[in-house]
């Protein structure tokens, strides 16, 4: 199958729907993320106040807490245990950046209890890096010169890529139920605030299952692709 009159119908069929899925939850997120943004918290605590506080709650007073640069640029990098928020939450007292500080402390609480698969995730991320850029290019250059070692090590660093994508699912939405549940066990704030907390949050997460679908049609796609050319 593959091409069809020069049509690749492995990309019509599956990539392609996960990558219009994928603009879509961009356009959810970014779009949530600033109606939020114009609605701020009772408490005019900024993104900053959420996680120090949070932080703190849980006995994480050596984690840092840092303005970082560009827009929903938010992660907690747990090399140097420093939780980064974006400017546009760092210094926001608005529900999202409520939501948004509150998900990133979830990973440091997940870092200090030992999650196992935000550990995994960490150790994935070199080889994912190189089977992200090299590995397809690998597959089909092993594909062309008739070589099935080439084609068989370039799909498994592809799959560690992809393996990288889906772990990373579990690794968000623990974070995302951590913060939800620390919010709520503060009692600082009431329930719409809660509830636009969750929205934000909810809109985010549709973006990793997205990046999780798309890895997973490019592999399908690849393995079909080669699979086939192999049989011809």
């Amino acid at each position: 199958m593959g091409y069809y009159y020069g049509i690749d119908v492995y990309y019509l069929i599956l990539v392609l729907p996960a990558f219009i899925f994928s603009l879509y939850a961009q356009f959810k997120v970014k779009g949530t993320f600033s109606k939020y943004s114009r609605v701020g918290n009772s408490r005019s605590m900024t993104g900053a106040d959420i996680a120090r506080m949070i932080l703190d709650r849980n006995g994480l007073y050596d984690v840092k807490v840092e303005a970082y640069p560009g827009d929903l640029t938010d992660h907690y990098d747990p090399r140097t245990r420093v939780v980064r928020l974006s400017r546009s939450v760092y210094n926001s007292t608005s529900v999202s950046a409520v939501g948004v500080a509150a998900h990133e402390t979830g990973h440091a609480i997940q870092h200090k209890e030992g999650y196992g698969p935000l550990g995994l995730r960490s150790s994935l991320v070199p080889i994912a890096n190189i089977g992200s850029s090299i590995g397809p290019t690998m597959a089909i250059i092993g594909l062309i010169f008739g070589m099935p070692f080439l084609i068989k090590l370039g799909i498994i660093l592809f799959g560690a890529a992809v393996l990288f994508y889906i772990v990373t699912l579990p690794v968000e939405f623990n974070a995302s139920s951590r913060a939800i549940r620390t919010l709520e066990d503060t009692g600082m704030f009431n329930y719409n605030e809660i509830d636009h907390a969750k929205k934000v949050l909810r809109a985010a997460a549709m973006t990793y299952v997205a990046s999780a679908a798309v890895a997973v049609a490019n592999l399908l796609r690849l393995v079909l692709i080669t699979s086939n050319r192999r049989d011809d």
